[in-house]
């Protein structure tokens, strides 16, 4: 077995993401000799503490990051200014600090004014998730054969970098390296905006007359099936990424929406060739997905 990546891997934060990191490190035993989870709520650390997924909990941010070489963020990204304000005095000179946020340029802008220059800052963005959320949620392969971004800023240590980076090749994560701006632009249109899409479905089915709407669900077919499942995803950071990548998901809504009306000024003309192209396209992006074990 290969040494351990980390002698103390502080996790703040024991989501479907933080507690799927900490379940990793348990089964594999060469991420971390000693993972410390900390959580906002009693409830989540007696749970963790009942799972068993790792070495330490606490609930002091400040007093768990203590000692750590590691420090992962697992928390929305619209509490990062709070926990970091919480732990830079108290993280160990040396260490590395990552994250698992879905936005990147917001981090950047949060933490580095107040990351202290001793400590490596490498952010990462693992695009593994599911509906589900709490450290009940959390299992070893969610991040098997998935893509994780990290998005170093300009000048950071290149050994902290390929610290993370191995850290989620073990993970079973396939590891690039994009910048930051890069980042929230890709992830607006191939997850953000399909998110968006997906509660506006379902309010806008929501919102109908009684009768039409349980007709929706009970008729609901696999597609709205599909949109259901997205909608049902973790409010708190939902409600964070859309604020903090306000400008990439704005873009890509408009474009996407300059497209929809395209789409439907076909409808109305009967262009079909227009619409099969329109649908091509979609079955071509499907099968490119399945050739690269992604969907």
């Amino acid at each position: 077995m290969a040494e351990p990546l980390f002698e103390r891997l502080c996790l703040i934060g024991v989501g479907l993401i933080g507690s799927s990191i900490a379940r990793v490190a348990r089964a594999r035993g060469d991420i971390a000799r000693c993972v410390v989870a900390s959580a906002r709520t009693e409830a989540t650390l007696r749970r963790v503490r009942e799972l068993g997924i790792a070495d330490e909990v606490e609930a002091d941010p400040a007093r768990a990051v203590r000692g750590a070489d590691g420090v992962i963020l697992c928390v929305p990204v619209g509490v990062y200014t709070q926990v970091m304000e919480a732990i830079a005095p108290h993280l160990a000179p040396g260490s590395v600090l990552s994250d698992v946020g879905s936005t990147k340029g917001s981090v950047l802008r949060d933490l580095l004014p107040l990351t202290p220059s001793t400590v490596h800052l490498v952010p990462a963005h693992p695009l593994a998730g599911t509906e589900h959320s709490g450290p009940d949620a959390g299992f070893a392969e969610l991040f098997q054969g998935r893509y994780c971004i990290l998005t170093p800023p300009p000048g950071s240590d290149p050994v902290a970098v390929e610290r993370i980076a191995e850290l989620w090749r073990r993970c079973g994560s396939i590891v690039e390296t994009m910048d930051a701006a890069t980042h929230d632009k890709v992830l607006a249109i191939v997850s953000h905006l399909p998110h968006l899409i997906a509660f506006t479905i379902c309010g806008t089915a929501d919102d109908l007359a009684q009768e039409t709407r349980e007709a929706v669900l009970k008729y609901a077919a696999s597609g709205f099936r599909d949109f259901t499942r997205i909608a049902a995803s973790d409010v708190d950071m939902w409600r964070d990424i859309f604020l903090n990548n306000r400008e990439a998901v704005l873009e890509m809504l408009a474009r996407f929406t300059e497209d929809a009306q395209a789409f439907g000024r076909a409808i109305r003309w009967g262009q079909a060739e227009f619409i099969e192209d329109r649908i091509r396209r979609g079955r071509k992006i499907r099968r490119g997905l399945i050739e690269r074990k992604q969907a």
